[in-house]
């Protein structure tokens, strides 16, 4: 059965994760010796810096991609050196064998003194650990400090287990996390003879759930705390972890979850002035110039929730929360997320992140293996909120640094990011679906497959098709209506009359910015599985061999009822559209649960020209004996006003 192009996310994610994985046998640098404690480094504060944060090899260029990264400041008193670890790949593009293959790196490490330069000091592994496959990739470190034990953690997922370990044969998605022990940050680690979290099956087979994405709650604990693990497939779990000299035991058997299952992976748990902050990444991490991964934040009052995000929607509701903390903005960098969040020498909040540069996506020996590079950027608290740079998210442009050590301070201060919102209203674009006919502005393209629409008591209805909008698999009928040529806002009304739970795949009704059907930023409230997301999507036309020409991300959560959605066209021009590759428009989406209380996603760039459309589409179900209707209360096209956001 062909996917809907609403979120591929599952099968999407599933191919990038493994075309990461490499090869059987990989090969890796010398193992670091262990980092003298309170070495001097690069020195002191910089002042400032410019993403990304590119490492140092020694001799050999820089890291050009650290995924999944991982920041610890040395725990013992008197080291004042900060710990980079990333999930295993290459370092750059020249990082290949003579056979001209990718090297694959088991957790590049890199020190720093001011958190600005990175020196990498080599790979925390050379072996993998005696119960893992050899085709096992480690992926997703985590660090912690044992004050109990004066040594260090290392939580780390394990790719693929030993048959022994999962107890089926010939699998390669029996997935667990294992942890490692060393005397100081760089090492030497010793394996875990057992997983912390073994392989979860869920059903006969080979049918894992995804055992991802480690994070322990503190920088140094004792002989306890808590342990965050999972994935798209079958959600993100806390539990009670214990550790011992030689590794450490979870206690799965009374895990809780703590975000639903088909939206989020990547989880990093800190805790606020009272509150536990739950940070997820959602959507596919490596899809190239087309990344839509970004990061959403909940918090809670208990490390194991319910966390609940700043609109009061569960992480683990249907209609699922999470608000937007850091997403793609409209430069050059996308796919903004598996972040970690620290406090600097100085006790100010800082996240260092991996994402894509849009216009550099690939490794130069494998177009379509996604490179992502780490980024640092500051955290306001806004309301008890956390926000990257005060909303305006990854910074591409000279910023000040945080305080490396002691004594420094950093010269951040939060700027409020502008959002934009609806001016003057434009009738002529516009329609309230007052009448008993449609419009006559209105028209199909495909007429000769449009679904009956029909116009009652302020309302427009139409039937949800079966078919789709996805690169060149274009079977579903749209609605269209002219656009204006300036900037714009449309904004609509929306729901489906779908019955609760799993599952309606890919079922959707919303809005589009439509120059053909291979030229087109979507905002649809989508059924996904057993949750119901606002998906933010761009599909373009042409691209180079190897590219995608589709790409998603989402939004805020959607209504009980009716769901509110906006896109905001503005026109790049000079250094705004280099930055975005060349791309002319910019597209912002907003969703809202009452249309009075919006939140702000994020920001594609397109180039769709001077005869864009506005579309109005219900299409995705996977099933054509199911029966369902979408609905549009209005349909509103304003000019834009430009606020602070206070």
């Amino acid at each position: 059965m062909k996917k809907s192009s609403s979120i591929r996310l599952l099968a999407a994610v599933i191919a990038s994760a493994f075309a990461i994985a490499g090869p059987a046998g990989l090969a890796t640098a010398a193992q670091p010796t262990a980092h003298t404690t309170g070495s001097s480094g690069h020195g002191s504060n910089p002042g400032s810096y410019t993403n990304p944060l590119q490492p140092v090899i020694p001799g050999d260029g820089v890291v050009e991609s650290c995924a999944d990264p991982n920041v610890l400041r040395g725990q013992r008193p008197g080291d004042t050196t900060w710990y980079l670890y990333c999930t295993t790949d290459p370092l750059n593009d020249e990082d290949v064998d003579a056979n001209g293959d990718p090297v694959f790196h088991r957790v590049p490490t890199m020190t720093s003194e001011n958190l600005v330069d990175w020196t990498y000091v080599g790979d925390a592994f050379s072996m993998l650990p005696s119960w893992a496959d050899p085709t096992a990739a480690l992926w997703a470190p985590d660090v912690v400090y044992s004050s109990t034990f004066d040594q260090y953690y290392m939580f780390v997922v394990v790719t693929n287990t030993a048959s022994s370990v999962s107890g089926v044969e010939g699998c390669d998605s029996d997935n667990a996390i294992g942890v490692a022990t060393a005397p100081d940050p760089t090492g030497p680690w010793t394996f875990s003879d057992t997983p912390v979290v073994g392989p979860r099956q869920n059903g006969a087979g080979c049918n894992f759930l995804w055992t991802y994405d480690p994070d322990v709650l503190g920088d140094t604990i004792t002989d306890s705390s808590i342990i965050y693990y999972g994935s798209y497939y079958g959600g993100i779990y806390g539990t009670t972890l214990q550790l011992t000299e030689t590794g450490a035991t979870a206690a799965t058997g009374s895990a809780t979850q703590v975000a639903i299952d088909n939206k989020y992976e990547g989880a990093n748990v800190v805790y606020k002035d009272g509150y536990y902050y739950l940070f997820v990444s959602a959507t596919n991490c490596c899809n190239g110039a087309l990344t839509g991964y970004s990061v959403f934040v909940g918090r809670s009052t208990s490390p194991l929730g319910p966390f609940y995000d700043r609109e009061g929607v569960s992480l683990t509701a249907e209609n699922t929360g999470g608000t937007p903390f850091l997403t793609m903005n409209g430069n050059r960098w996308v796919g903004t997320g598996h972040n970690t969040v620290f406090q600097d020498a100085n006790g100010d909040w800082w996240t260092i992140y991996h994402a894509v540069d849009q216009r550099d996506p690939f490794f130069a020996f494998q177009p379509g293996f996604t490179k992502r590079p780490a980024l640092l950027d500051a955290i306001d608290w806004v309301d008890g909120w956390p926000t990257v740079n005060g909303g305006a998210g990854a910074s591409v442009d000279k910023q000040p640094a945080p305080a490396g050590q002691a004594g420094e301070q950093t010269r951040h201060r939060y700027r409020p990011a502008a959002v934009q919102e609806p001016k003057r209203l434009l009738p002529q674009y516009s329609d309230e679906f007052d009448g008993t006919a449609l419009d006559p502005a209105w028209s199909w393209q495909r007429d000769d497959i449009a679904p009956t629409a029909t116009v009652a008591n302020g309302v427009l209805s139409i039937p949800i098709q079966a078919g789709d909008l996805y690169v060149d698999a274009d079977s579903a009928a749209v609605l269209l209506r002219d656009a204006p040529k300036a900037d714009y806002v449309i904004e609509a009304k929306v729901r489906m009359d779908l019955p609760s739970g799993c599952c309606f795949n890919y079922a959707q009704v919303g809005i589009l910015a439509y120059a053909s059907d291979d030229d087109y930023v979507k905002l649809t409230e989508t059924s996904i599985w057993n949750t119901r997301q606002t998906e933010f999507a761009k599909e373009i036309s042409q691209a180079p061999e190897g590219w995608a020409r589709y790409g998603n991300t989402v939004v805020g959560p959607p209504g009980d009822d009716w769901t509110y959605l906006r896109i905001v066209v503005q026109k790049l021009t000079g250094a705004a559209s280099q930055e975005a590759g060349g791309d002319t428009q910019s597209f912002t989406a907003y969703t809202s649960r009452d249309g009075q209380t919006w939140v702000k996603g994020g920001t594609w760039t397109h180039s769709l020209g001077d005869d864009v459309k506005i579309a109005l589409v219900a299409y995705g179900l996977q099933d054509p004996n199911q029966h369902y209707t979408a609905q549009f209360d209005y349909v509103r096209v304003s000019t834009v006003k430009e606020s602070p956001r206070g």
